[in-house]
């Protein structure tokens, strides 16, 4: 199957990075190359794009959308490394970086992947399948204390303790090892009224499993800080959220890395001595236009916040 992703709010995050046609920028989350287009063109030959994916088969279908370009370095790795990653590459601060950290259409659709509840699959849900665990892992090795937690935080499934409950019962006398096992599963744990909503009743589940999979919450405030500390001065950082917690994270993150003095009021001086590493370009997050979500559905959670460094 091709590898296919439509870049979610790419005016915006074009406009919100400031390029500069000499600069180095990173793309943390390559995908199929959509975002990273964008930025390529708008770079002269001395300006530099650092690509960066765990799924090794984005990295091939983005160096093929992108061949045109000879100033793209390609990196197979996780965006939260990206200390590392530019040590490596002998990089001491870029201009600007984006993290598009929602799952791409082709991860989506593509069956064999087992991210999708509407597709009968082996479960796996890796973004990097080099990772050990796996979806598979987490339903039929996972505590029944365990599973409802991620059910209930990353998923925010009401009927998470239900579900955690059957997941167990089911698989003492075999392993749940399809994604529509587990969908029917989900199903039986809900009443009536649930499996009529216009939501998906898997839709839930199937986050907090890929979410916990692919450590999508657990690293993402260091990544952020990390991020923030890679720029170079008035170098910007984009961050595409597709759910809640993610957002709560990086707007939490943001506002911590702006600082802000906690001294009363009626101080002459600042005597708490805040670090400020920048500043919040948008207060509220950016959000797709109509126009966008008529094109494409998908887009409709996504939030984009921006973030300024100052050295």
């Amino acid at each position: 199957m091709e590898f296919k992703h439509k870049p979610v709010l790419l005016d915006e995050c074009i406009e919100n990075l400031n390029i500069k046609p000499d600069g180095i920028y990173v793309d943390g989350t390559l995908g199929g190359g959509g975002h990273s287009y964008e930025i390529l063109k708008r770079l002269s030959k001395k300006g530099k794009l650092i690509g960066i994916d765990r799924d090794k088969e984005a990295l091939s279908a983005a160096k093929e959308h992108l061949k045109e370009f000879d100033n793209l370095y390609i990196v197979h790795d996780n965006h939260a490394n990206i200390l590392n990653i530019l040590k490596n590459l002998e990089i001491s601060g870029v201009d600007g970086i984006l993290l598009d950290l929602g799952v791409s259409s082709y991860q989506l659709d593509e069956k064999s992947r087992g991210f999708s509840y509407m597709q009968d699959s082996t479960l796996d849900m890796r973004m990097n399948r080099e990772d050990k665990l796996s979806a598979y892992d987490v339903v039929n090795k996972y505590s029944e204390e365990k599973l409802e937690r991620i059910f209930f935080d990353y998923g925010e499934e009401k009927y998470s303790k239900n579900i955690a409950k059957n997941i167990c019962k089911f698989r003492e006398n075999k392993d749940i090892v399809t994604t529509f096992e587990l969908v029917d599963i989900i199903k039986a744990s809900m009443p009536k009224k649930a499996l009529n909503e216009k939501q998906h009743p898997a839709k839930r589940v199937f986050q907090a499993i890929r979410i916990e999979v692919n450590e999508e919450i657990t690293k993402l405030k260091q990544a952020v800080e990390d991020s923030i500390m890679s720029l170079n001065n008035e170098g910007r950082l984009a961050i595409i959220t597709f759910h809640s917690l993610e957002d709560k994270i990086v707007k939490h993150t943001y506002e911590e890395m702006e600082g802000r003095c906690t001294c009363p009021k009626d101080f002459p001086v600042c005597v708490c001595n805040y670090k400020s590493y920048g500043k919040i370009i948008n207060k509220k997050p950016i959000i797709s236009s109509d126009k966008e979500l008529e094109e494409n559905a998908r887009a409709r959670s996504a939030k984009l916040r921006v973030f300024e460094r100052k050295i």
